[in-house]
This record gives C-alpha cells, sequence and structure tokens, in this order.
C-alpha cells in the first residue's frame, strides 16, 4: 500500500498519555540491549532524537553508568512525561530533557558520540531531514541506531496487527499504532534514503514489523 502521512507530532495530552501508559518495554529494552552489545564504545555523549515520554534514556542511563543523553522531542505534552520519568529515575544529572525539532537542532556540529531514534521516522514527512541531522550532529565514527516501523502490504494486514498486539490496549494507542504502521517505510524505502544520504548504515529487518538502521558515520 501506499504511504499515509499521520501528524508529525503528538501534542495531545491525551494521546500522550495513552503512549506512555502502553508497554514497549520488550521493543524498547531489546532495543538498548542490541545497542550496548553492537556500539560499547560509542555511548560517550548521546543525542536521541524523538525521545517519547524517555522510556528508552532512562533503560540505557540505567545500563551504562557513564553515558550522557541528550533527549529531544517536539512535542511538549511528550516532553513533560519524559521530564517526569527522568526525575522518578533520579537521572537528571546524566539525561537532559530539550524541547526541539528537526532540522536545525541548537547544538554545535559533529558534537556527538551516537545519534539515536527509535519510533520516530515514521513521523517525519521528509525523512532525510533524520539522515541530514544525524550526519551533521554526529562526530566522524559515531555510532547511529535508529529502529522503527516497516509498512505492511496492506491495511488489513495493519489492523490484524493492532489487533494481534495490542488488542487490549486503549482505543487512542491502537489507532495511533495503525496509523503508524500506515505511514511507515517500507525496508527498501529505508535503504534508498540511506544511499541518498550516502550514510552507509545497514538496515535489517528484525521482526514482523521493526526494522533497524545501524552503523557508524563516515
Amino acid at each position: 500500500m501506499e504511504r499515509i502521512l499521520e501528524p508529525e507530532i503528538m501534542e495531545d495530552t491525551e494521546q500522550a498519555l495513552a503512549y506512555a501508559k502502553a508497554d514497549f518495554s520488550t521493543s524498547n529494552q531489546w532495543y538498548v540491549d542490541h545497542l550496548l552489545a553492537d556500539f560499547p564504545e560509542n555511548l560517550g555523549n548521546v543525542l536521541d532524537i524523538g525521545c517519547g515520554p524517555a522510556d528508552v534514556p532512562v533503560r540505557l542511563a540505567r545500563a551504562h553508568s557513564t553515558i550522557r543523553i541528550t533527549a529531544i522531542d517536539g512535542s511538549g505534552a511528550m516532553l513533560a512525561l519524559a521530564q517526569k520519568a527522568v526525575e522518578a529515575a533520579r537521572l537528571r544529572k546524566r539525561i537532559a530533557t530539550v524541547h526541539g525539532y528537526i532540522p536545525g537542532l541548537p547544538f554545535d556540529e559533529h558534537s556527538f558520540d551516537a545519534v539515536l531514534s527509535k519510533d520516530l521516522l515514521h513521523h517525519l514527512p521528509d525523512p532525510m531531514v533524520l539522515w541530514s541531522e544525524a550526519r551533521r550532529l554526529g562526530r566522524r565514527g559515531a555510532a547511529v541506531y535508529v529502529m522503527d516501523l516497516f509498512r505492511p502490504a496492506s491495511t488489513e494486514t495493519a489492523r490484524t496487527i493492532v489487533e494481534t498486539v495490542a488488542g487490549n490496549e486503549h482505543p487512542i494507542l491502537k489507532e495511533d499504532f495503525y496509523n503508524s504502521l500506515c505511514a511507515a517505510f517500507t525496508v527498501e524505502e529505508a535503504r534508498s534514503q540511506i544511499q541518498q544520504a550516502s550514510l552507509g548504515l545497514d538496515v535489517i529487518q528484525i521482526s514482523d514489523r521493526h526494522m533497524l538502521i545501524r552503523g557508524l558515520l563516515p
């Protein structure tokens, strides 16, 4: 099916709360565990673009005692939840939450050892802004680690995935999940983006609905 865009930023408070209360622990922990295994030497000063309620930054900071994370989100409602999560975890000294948008984040060029993003790519009308920011803000040899949904073959398949994975979740979350699947890119589209950006990253399917884009900046 063709890609169906969804709103780029989740500003509605009820929508943000439904997302924050959903159980993404399995995929979030998978992401953190594999990042730590794949790029343990690149986790000093880290940028997380589209941090959401900060579950990933909190898990990562707990697992890596010296990491420093700058967690960015464009949604004020989501960032408020992120700030509460960071404070509850007593990690304010190592996780900074910042309201910001891509492109044009207010940081020095080539200042991060790793550029991370989970479940953001499908929200972007133009995916190239993520790859351009990764190149601009990551140091030479910085790790890039992006995990996202990939688009299923049909709307019917998307509905089936929603009911299988999130059948008991809040109706708002279920509709957001469906919209996200329809807005996601295919694996081949993601590979084309990486080729266009001349980044040389690997794009691999890792589950029945997720892909991982990873590698080191040239």
